[in-house]
């Protein structure tokens, strides 16, 4: 008995090996996808900054004189929004400004000379100008982007680091000219020196990768 008992547990263990082998055989066959589409920022001139409405964010429509067609609305996953007399108008990428200037050109066909301002009540803004924080912070997380941002106000809104981090060696991912570049942080200098040289500007749609130290 003992004897089968052995042979069946081999037998068991030849299997369970082969359907591993297998599996890895199969996976390794497996088509690759491509690498995700590289978006620049959709922010020209960081030195006239103004925000951009994104999908999510909630915008206040008030036509003056015209209650009856004024209203709060979401901005949809496909960046569109449809209002009392305007169906499917595009907000996502534009400053409230702009898409007040249109939402005025669509309500002219209804209202005559209409007066239109758009408020934005919840922020979030297009993923390519949000910055997104991954790896060994407190609260890994995608920001608004907010005007002269800097490393330090990043680090304050995920909380810092977390014990692992190894934040000497943390990147920053930056679509320059249609390009991603990779440049070096030093955010233990910043955050446990104190050394500000080490604050360095952010800009719309980074990405912050922190790893874990190795011990």
């Amino acid at each position: 008995m003992k004897g089968l008992g052995r042979l069946l547990f081999f037998v068991s263990r030849c299997i369970v090996l082969c359907c591993s082998l297998f599996i890895i055989a199969c996976s390794s066959s497996l088509p690759e996808l491509p690498s995700a589409t590289v978006h620049a920022s959709l922010t020209k001139n960081i030195d006239d900054y103004s925000y951009l409405i994104g999908p999510g964010d909630n915008l206040n429509v008030f036509v003056w004189g015209n209650p009856e067609v004024s209203g709060d609305y979401t901005v949809r996953p496909d960046g569109m929004i449809t209002t009392s007399l305007v169906e499917d108008i595009k907000a996502s990428g534009k400053t409230p400004t702009e898409l007040a200037r249109e939402i005025e050109s669509r309500l002219s066909q209804y209202i005559r000379e209409p007066i239109v301002s758009v408020i934005v009540k919840g922020f979030t803004g297009p993923f390519s100008e949000q910055v997104r924080v991954i790896g060994e912070a407190s609260e890994p997380k995608a920001i608004s982007y907010i005007e002269n941002m800097s490393l330090l106000d990043v680090m304050i809104q995920v909380g810092g680091l977390t014990e692992y981090a190894d934040g000497n060696n943390a990147s920053l991912i930056r679509v320059v000219n249609g390009k991603q570049r990779q440049f070096g942080l030093k955010i233990d200098d910043l955050l446990t020196d104190g050394d500000i040289k080490a604050n360095v500007d952010i800009l719309p749609g980074d990405i912050i990768i922190i790893p874990e130290a190795w011990f």
